[in-house]
């Protein structure tokens, strides 16, 4: 099914899948009753998107107990094809230490320098994704 601007609307299943396949993503949260957007490194663990930081750092103080919106997307500029998905759910800091050695043995290596011992999970409580691609689409690639 496509959406109102030719976009094709993608189900949960496929946009979790999607979101395991990249390493990086955005995170929306409020700062100062202002909206932020961070860009992260994270893990898809148990349909929960897990963030690596900082303890004590602005964002993981921001999200903590917070509902907040997390987007990822991968995009080729030379075919004009890509997809992009946004998971909404309220963040919370992982505190159980059986958790956190769990959550430690992901595939989640922080690109950024320091130490990175506190976890954010942000649950797939809402889940919604889009996938462009105009060759398969009624204008047969052209830009609108």
């Amino acid at each position: 099914m496509d959406d109102a601007n030719g976009l094709e609307i993608l189900d949960r299943r496929e946009c979790l899948a999607l979101l395991g396949s990249v390493p990086l993503g955005r995170v929306v949260f409020t700062e100062r009753a202002l909206p932020a957007v961070q860009p992260v490194d994270f893990a898809l663990d148990r349909d929960c998107v897990v963030i690596r930081m900082a303890p004590g750092s602005r964002l993981a103080t921001a999200m903590r107990g917070t509902v907040v919106a997390f987007e990822a997307d991968d995009f080729d500029g030379d075919s004009r094809t890509g997809w992009s998905v946004t998971v909404v759910g309220q963040a919370s800091a992982v505190r159980d230490p059986a958790e956190v050695n769990r959550l430690s043995r992901l595939p989640l290596r922080p690109w950024a320098p320091g130490r990175r011992d506190q976890f954010i999970r942000i649950p797939s409580q809402h889940v919604t994704g889009r996938r462009m691609n105009p060759a398969t689409r009624g204008n047969g690639g052209q830009a609108a």
